[in-house]
């Protein structure tokens, strides 16, 4: 309806009152049919094929199940006329049921089956295997530990997501109301879980005033956020359930508005949200069926949240818990950044592509960290890089709780590879740079390096880890990202204008007038220092690197290996300044087979003149963590462990008195462990992701050279001692 006067509207959606009844005007809906037209010019629509192509997949994926079904109820026993009726329900939830999907989108799909079928062994593993011997079925991966168990496959070229809940029925009607909060009856934590997505998903539906408008304010919300580099939930950043509920509250805020006024109303809005208030479709409500549901005045874990926003199915929970300090500074930064440009469409003086351009993250900051992720084929890749992608998030948080906040992260969720690469790749990168205002003292650091080791520790944990999968943290200024990252190729031409438009308080890009005065200050002292000689090793460690080209499992175990190096600084650009980040040190040899500088600082000999770098002590400075030197000593020293093989069959070893190996290390020697013959393959299955870095094959057996941690140490110790 045409008119800025006030309309009625049938009934209150949401827990408060609307801001506004106004309808559109005329340029309303002019600026409505061009947004329309640019999302499908955009190729945000799949075409009528497309969406026949996934019936007919969903389909064919609810006859698999229900034959799976009736196959394992004749193996338990059950009666012919219980094998007829038994039954499993295909819901789809998602970006899917909530009609905003596009081309190559994947399926969120349930199957809900009865109470005597099992997702451990029959899900995860009987239907897995039908799966795995079906022709149409690609890529097929399950992750029976996720917070939500999934299996991964394509179907026929369509991507699935597939969970499944056993409900407290014998027989599942293919009528299942699941909205209906008796489905929960006697079910565990995950199928609630499992349950909720397409609960979620109808009751979205149901409290928005208006649903094609909905869709559409939603479809160019999600297309807005990936282009701005904030759609990732396991990043950090929001998913499609959490844009879902953001744009429906601001549907319920303005009930009679057409989608080009909401999507304006949406960054005017979450640009003055008072975040931890939370977002809120209906009020919560508490059943008798005993789940928690989110409530910070009972649960002290709610009150950590720092974006909540909570779904409508009971129990309800923060969609969002995986937002962290840094994300959502992110966040806000881009809210402002699309709340400009929405003014200045309303004024004409903008166009809707305008608010769609790329943001320009490796122009944004002058450090990242870049953690490279390889693996020796594609499958491999796979689930390696989803294991470590889904752990970049806690990377984030340890920066932010090593440094006081001191040192803001922004992990960006967009993945690259090197084509060039011998071995599957992917890379990650996260921008690096001091929290604003914050006064930083000359020659002050941030060091990381602990921060970092503790994370690829957590990484290397993975229960699933095969050879070949490694992990990587090394720092590049900006000068040295890989031209992989650009589209073209190479690297673009910095616009300043575009910088500066990047986010709406300049956060993360250019500095001002005083700090680059600032920093030609401190780079004239600096290069005064280095000029006469008085600077420290730790400030002339910390010039640019050259780029790190990671060993990838060539055959070439001599070829150097980084697990991160010293980051310089955080002021100027290329130069050293009072203030940096230090990660890692060098592992291994530098391009030129001889030992670099860091190399040489912490070495042992490996013999036949061969020396192997090992984690050295860490170099104490000015450091912004919470621990100690003496602590970060004493982590050091005790997590240097040095093992060794031999063919030979005698007895079985392994040292894990910790105050000796100190004293021995000290001395000169080196503690070691021998097995037998037949046990070597056990043990380094067991020790690899307990953070083994060198492999070095000898006439005599093996010899590999690490760092453990003491519960690693003492697990090897009980299970060698056990078979001896």
């Amino acid at each position: 309806m045409v008119g800025s006067e006030a309309l009625p509207s049938p009934r209150q959606h949401g827990v408060t009152k609307p801001l506004s009844l106004a309808g559109p005007s005329e340029a309303d809906l002019l600026r409505t049919k061009k947004l329309n037209k640019f999302l499908v010019d955009a190729g945000l629509y799949e075409t009528k094929e497309e969406a026949a192509k996934r019936e007919e997949v969903l389909g064919r994926i609810k006859q698999i199940v229900v034959d799976w079904v009736k196959q394992l109820t004749r193996l338990r026993g059950y009666t012919d006329q219980m094998v007829e009726d038994a039954n499993a329900v295909i819901f789809t939830f998602g970006s899917y049921r909530l009609g905003v999907h596009g081309p190559g989108a994947d399926i969120d799909t349930l199957c809900v089956g009865p109470s005597y079928v099992n997702r451990d062994e029959d899900f995860f593993f009987v239907l897995h295997e039908i799966l795995a011997g079906m022709e149409e079925v690609t890529e097929l991966q399950p992750v029976p530990d996720a917070h939500v168990p999934v299996m991964k496959f394509k179907f026929d070229g369509i991507s699935i997501d597939l969970l499944y809940g056993s409900i407290s029925l014998l027989v599942v009607p293919d009528d299942l109301d699941i909205s209906d909060v008796s489905v929960l009856y006697d079910v565990d934590e995950p199928t609630v879980r499992s349950l909720n997505g397409c609960r979620v998903a109808d009751q979205i539906l149901k409290h928005v005033p208006n649903v094609e408008h909905f869709r559409t304010t939603l479809r160019c919300l999600k297309y807005w956020a990936k282009k701005r580099g904030v759609y990732s939930n396991v990043t950090g950043f929001l998913g499609g359930v959490n844009w879902a509920l953001l744009v429906a509250r601001v549907c319920q805020f303005y009930p009679n508005a057409v989608p080009s006024m909401l999507v304006s109303r949406f960054f005017r809005v979450y640009t003055q949200w008072r975040w931890p208030n939370p977002v809120m479709l209906c009020a919560i409500e508490e059943e008798e069926l005993g789940f928690a549901v989110w409530d910070p005045r009972k649960n002290p874990k709610d009150r950590t949240h720092h974006m909540p926003i909570i779904t409508p199915a009971y129990p309800c929970m923060n969609s969002s818990y995986n937002v962290s300090t840094s994300t959502l500074r992110v966040m806000t930064e881009q809210f402002l950044f699309g709340n400009r440009v929405c003014e200045e469409i309303e004024l004409n003086k903008a166009q809707w592509p305008a608010l769609f351009e790329p943001y320009m993250f490796f122009e944004s900051y002058r450090n990242y960290l870049q953690v490279d992720i390889v693996a020796a084929n594609t499958d491999d890749l796979r689930s390696w890089k989803g294991w470590v992608e889904s752990r970049l998030r806690q990377l984030t948080l340890m920066i932010e709780r090593d440094t006081l906040g001191k040192l803001q992260c922004h992990p960006y969720p967009h993945e690259y590879s090197d084509s060039l690469k011998q071995c599957s790749h992917s890379a990650f990168f996260m921008g690096l740079q001091r929290k604003q205002g914050e006064v930083i003292l000359e020659g002050q650091q941030f060091d990381i390096r602990g921060t970092v080791d503790e994370f690829r520790h957590s990484v290397n944990m993975y229960v699933f880890w095969r050879p070949g999968m490694e992990i990587y943290v090394s720092h590049v200024r900006r000068k040295q990202i890989p031209a992989y990252v650009f589209p073209e190729g190479y690297r673009r031409t910095r616009v300043q204008r575009a910088v500066n438009q990047q986010t709406g308080s300049g956060s993360g890009e250019e500095g001002s007038r005083k700090r680059k005065d600032e920093g030609e200050r401190v780079k004239q002292e600096s290069s005064q220092k280095r000029q006469s000689g008085t600077g420290s090793p730790r400030n002339r460690d910390s010039v640019s690197p050259v780029i790190v080209n990671h060993s990838c499992g060539n055959g070439n175990d001599n070829e150097s290996k980084y697990c991160g190096i010293e980051v310089g600084c955080l002021q100027g650009d290329g130069q050293v300044s009072g203030s940096s980040v230090v990660t890692n040190v060098v592992v291994g040899k530098n391009g030129n087979g001889d030992l670099s500088e860091a190399d040489s600082r912490s070495s042992v000999d490996g013999g036949e003149g061969q020396v192997f770098q090992v984690q050295p002590t860490v170099e104490l400075g000015m450091v912004l963590n919470s621990r100690t030197a003496a602590d970060l000593e004493q982590e050091t020293v005790m997590r240097q462990v040095f093992l060794c093989f031999s063919l030979e069959p005698p007895c079985i070893y392994v040292r894990s008195d910790f105050n000796g190996l100190k004293e021995e290390q000290q001395s000169g020697k080196q503690a070691v462990v021998t097995v037998s013959n037949s046990a070597i393959g056990w043990f380094h299955l067991l020790i690899y992701p307990a953070m083994i870095v060198f492999l070095h094959s000898k006439t005599t057996g093996f010899q590999i050279q690490g760092a453990m941690s003491r519960k690693a140490v003492d697990f090897a110790t009980v299970f060698f001692e056990g078979r001896g």
